[in-house]
């Protein structure tokens, strides 16, 4: 590439894309954050407890070894046991994964209810891209609502339990998000059709 005027500014315009895909990576590789995590220091006791398990670990095995444990996420206090999903279904490949579903407790003891909830249907399953797609809508929810109780997420959740319980049947993710969209839209939240719940 030439030394001049055209040459220099292609290479700045080249550098801030570089830069704008990087800061888009790095916002994916943090899963949305939404909530203050847990405090890093609040796992470093469960670290010996998490490596006498063999892993890929079950849900079920993580909360007989470390479910009375408690973690701290700014005022409140949680067990173990109430943000892992005790079956066999959902099952976790390192002491990582297992940190990495507690840090965002809010997110994490909804999707315990959907989960055990699942597991009450004879023939449903809840399939790993649909548990995505529910983490998903409730991290969006948290983001949107983080100021008010987190009522977005508890309603939700709600709903699909009792859609669960009422109908015996596991709502599809585009449902889910449409009922999230439909609350947003309700309680004055305002969603850009470009994003996960502009449905």
């Amino acid at each position: 590439m030439a030394d001049d005027k055209r040459g220099r500014e292609k290479q700045a315009r080249d550098a801030d894309r570089r830069q704008r895909q990087r800061d888009i990576a790095a916002d994916l590789e943090r899963g949305d954050e939404t909530e203050p995590p847990v405090d890093s220091d609040e796992f470093a006791d469960l670290g010996s407890e998490l490596e006498s398990l063999t892993f890929p670990a079950a849900g079920s095995e993580v909360v007989a070894v470390i479910g009375d444990r408690e973690v701290n996420s700014g005022d409140r206090g949680y067990t173990i046991e109430e943000l892992v999903p005790e079956t066999d279904a959902v099952t976790f490949d390192s002491p990582s994964a297992v940190r990495a579903r507690v840090q965002r407790p809010t997110v994490a003891a909804a999707m315990k209810r959907v989960v055990e909830a699942s597991e009450t249907l004879p023939d449903a399953d809840l399939s790993e891209s649909q548990r995505e797609a529910y983490e998903k809508t409730f991290r969006e929810l948290k983001a949107i609502d983080a100021d008010d109780d987190d009522e977005g997420v508890h309603v939700i959740s709600d709903w699909i339990v009792e859609r669960i319980r009422d109908k015996e049947q596991l709502p599809g993710s585009r449902s889910v998000r449409r009922e999230a969209a439909k609350f947003c839209r309700t309680n004055g939240y305002e969603i850009r059709n470009d994003e996960w719940l502009g449905i």
